[in-house]
């Protein structure tokens, strides 16, 4: 097949950090060609680059085999280039049809300056039907769930004739079922010619639907591959630069006693749930988006209001009304949206590690900033979170770095009880590694780790038992022997086996 586009020996800087390094990046037309890498690897600028949101320092870009200089992400999108970000962008309170004609609303003949809304539906219709979403295109975007709010982003880059689609970690909020919709989608684009570059952490789904990959590390090219003649351990060797033998370092832990003991616990989304975790364990939640998972995390962690229930911490029942009272008890949470719940980003590394202990670094309410200074560099040392200096603000670093911080707060906190959710959610497959590595250290000091997490590989290669949820209920308790995606998602979907 020609390509329809090359960019050759790209150059980007950055003050004190050469972004990329000389990279050469080839689509064919109607391809899907994935993009792989490690967080800070060079993806998102090279992406960015071909999208017109930053200018490169040296290279050339060819489109359909003529010299193009993109000069911003309106002439991008002139030269047929569309960018689907991870975070949307979407204006909620706009019609949907107004969303997918932003800036292009087709106008009355007779009277140019008047909006023709019947030809600006009918449009929007026939867009949406290619993309599979059967909506009224009146309606306001913010009444969608991201899924549909994703698919009206697709359809926008159809309207604009799109022929690169560039979708970044474009499955991170979609449900099993939401990701084979958006498959079909994919799959009908391509039909159409369309070349799709596909940017993800989650190498499965780039088996399933890109014909090649490319790799980058450090801002440089490690190379091209052909997906179905590579394997994942490939693609994590050409990432990461070594062999990951085992992504999931899980070893039997001799199971201690019970850590934790949810009884009855009822509330507004949640019908009677009960179960235990057990120290030296790491209990799995397994359950479709909206089953209840993670409000049963937030429920345990006073962060929501029970009606009924009793929560049990080491035999005893525990008053838990807030989170300062489950830190007291000895329960952390690490919530699935650690940017906005589990760190304060503009806060550094120093300050986010000692915030859930305060005590521990204090005298008579006066802050001992060595004795912070110095447990903090301790956790940096001892996670190896990679950051220039303590006093680095989180904001700044890489996602599979925030988490280890967050992880470093609990950890000093004495926490006995560990609830995570979405642990590796947007983050690459090596500090994937490392972080599931913290938490069987974790178990293996007699602990207890509760993972939420809508990634079934990562469920069944880190727990020693797994319990599935559908609609606030649990619906099943699987033990090793049992699990199996399958199994798992017959659950998930309340279907008894």
């Amino acid at each position: 097949m020609p390509a329809i586009l090359e960019m050759q020996d790209i150059e980007k800087n950055f003050p004190g950090v050469k972004a990329l390094r000389g990279v050469t990046f080839t689509i064919e037309s109607g391809e899907v060609h994935a993009l792989l890498g490690e967080n800070g690897a060079g993806k998102s600028t090279l992406m960015k680059i071909l999208a017109g949101a930053q200018g490169k320092d040296a290279g050339q870009i060819r489109i359909d085999g003529r010299d193009v200089d993109i000069s911003g992400p309106l002439h991008a999108r002139q030269l047929g280039i569309a960018i689907i970000y991870q975070e949307l962008s979407i204006l909620p309170h706009l019609s949907v049809a107004e969303n997918i004609f932003l800036g292009r609303l087709p106008r009355m003949a007779s009277m140019p300056w008047i909006v023709d809304w019947k030809l600006c539906c009918a449009r929007a219709r026939e867009l949406l039907k290619q993309v599979g979403l059967d909506i009224d295109p009146l309606i306001p975007a913010s009444r969608l769930k991201v899924a549909d709010q994703q698919m009206v982003e697709i359809a926008k880059a159809v309207s604009e004739n799109a022929k690169i689609v560039i979708m970044d970690e474009p499955t991170t909020s979609l449900t099993n079922r939401e990701v084979e919709t958006l498959f079909k989608t994919v799959r009908r684009l391509q039909e159409h010619g369309v070349s799709i570059v596909y940017v993800s952490h989650r190498l499965a789904e780039v088996k399933e639907i890109c014909d090649r990959a490319t790799v980058l590390r450090d801002g440089m090219k490690i190379g091209t591959v052909n997906v179905a003649e590579t394997t994942s351990k490939d693609w994590v060797k050409m990432m990461v630069g070594r062999d990951l033998d085992q992504l999931f370092p899980k070893m039997p832990v001799k199971r201690g006693k019970e850590a934790l003991r949810v009884e009855g616990v009822s509330s507004q989304k949640l019908k009677n749930v009960s179960f235990s975790a057990y120290e030296g364990e790491i209990l799995g939640i397994a359950g479709l988006i909206g089953s209840g998972r993670s409000t049963l995390a937030r429920t345990i962690f006073g962060a929501e209001a029970r009606v009924a229930g009793s929560v049990n911490i080491g035999g005893k029942e525990a008053a838990i009304a807030s989170p300062l009272e489950a830190i007291s008890q000895g329960i952390a949470l690490v919530p699935e949206d650690r940017k906005l719940q589990g760190l304060v980003l503009p806060m550094t590394v120093r300050e986010n590690i000692t915030l859930a202990k305060l005590g521990g670094i204090s005298r008579v309410g006066q802050l001992n900033l060595r004795r912070e200074s110095k447990v903090a560099a301790e956790y940096v040392q001892a996670l190896q979170i990679s950051t220039p200096h303590i006093d680095q603000k989180t904001i700044n670093l890489s996602g599979g770095n925030q988490q280890k911080v967050v992880l470093a707060k609990w950890l000093y906190s004495d926490a006995r009880i560990l609830i995570i959710d979405e642990p590796t959610r947007g983050i690459d497959v090596g500090a994937r590694a490392e972080i599931y590595g913290l938490l069987q250290q974790f178990v293996e000091k007699g602990k207890s780790v509760i993972i939420i997490s809508s990634d079934l590989p990562e469920l069944i290669g880190m727990s020693d038992r797994i319990i599935v949820m559908h609609e606030g209920r649990i619906t099943a308790e699987l033990a090793p022997s049992q699990f199996n995606e399958e199994l798992i998602m017959t659950y998930a979907s309340g279907m008894s086996h």
